[in-house]
């Protein structure tokens, strides 16, 4: 599913658009919580359209981004014209050992239906004392709009639409999960760092709809719903954002971020 999604032109274009606007607020976290400077080697797993790959190479960064999507990956040469951009798997990386000296993944890892083999992978292409960095959203039990949705999809949706298993969409946020995984791959000295990211929209339903069109989970549940569903679900977008941001006519939405940053030892 999230091959078929994110390979689809409409869905990229769509994230690199509008999603990504919060996504944008929490590169330079990651670029500094990746330590990236003036000739850093730095690889950017799941670059997407290329934004946190442009945030290494403003540093001064020689940057290979890696995606699995062809659509993707044609926004980031694109925007990203000095940085190496491959196609790949980033549960399987075809580098050398020891070929990098950070690592960042901007809201990759719970795409993948193996995170802690992709964690294993960054380690073994990171030299020792190097930096991996990576962004997950915070989940619903705090403020976020992801909440907002993904909260209605459950009370209105239809039941039987449902997303394939896989690992979940803020797993990584957790500190119980990630350290462990962190430390069994080899890194050390573990931080995260919260990130108010946010969007700012002139339409309550905003976040309906960058979910919509713009994310693989939230679009495959919510471009599945009959008619009738999906009208009772934006309006509960609606009436939870203006409940909780006021009348407008302008709304900042949260939907803040989780850094995770180690070391390879």
């Amino acid at each position: 599913m999230e091959r078929r999604e994110w390979t689809n032109a409409n869905v990229a274009q769509s994230y690199a658009n509008v999603f990504a606007k919060a996504a944008d607020m929490v590169v330079p976290h990651l670029v500094e919580a990746a330590g990236a400077g003036e000739g850093t080697i730095a690889l950017d797993l799941c670059c997407g359209h290329g934004n946190v790959t442009a945030g290494l190479v403003k540093v001064g960064a020689q940057v290979t981004g890696l995606d699995f999507s062809p659509a993707m990956l044609d926004m980031a040469r694109a925007a990203v014209p000095e940085a190496r951009l491959v196609q790949g798997d980033a549960m399987a990386l075809d580098f050398a050992d020891a070929s990098f000296d950070a690592v960042t993944i901007g809201f990759g890892l719970p795409h993948v239906p193996d995170p802690p083999r992709v964690v294993f992978e960054v380690r073994r292409v990171l030299r020792p004392g190097g930096r991996l960095a990576f962004s997950v959203w915070c989940g619903p039990e705090v403020d976020t709009a992801l909440g907002y949705v993904f909260g209605a999809i459950a009370r209105l949706g239809v039941p039987d639409i449902a997303l394939p298993p896989g690992p979940g969409a803020n797993d990584y946020a957790d500190p119980a999960i990630a350290f462990p995984v962190l430390q069994a791959a080899g890194f050390a000295d573990f931080s995260q760092t919260v990130i108010a990211s946010s969007w700012q929209v002139s339409d309550p339903g905003a976040p309906y709809d960058y979910f919509r069109d713009g994310t693989a989970r939230g679009g495959a549940l919510l471009r599945s719903q009959p008619p009738e569903n999906a009208a009772a679900i934006r309006a509960d977008v609606v009436a939870t954002v203006l409940e909780k941001h006021g009348k407008g006519p302008e709304w900042r939405v949260p939907i803040p971020a989780v850094v995770t940053a180690a070391v390879a030892i």
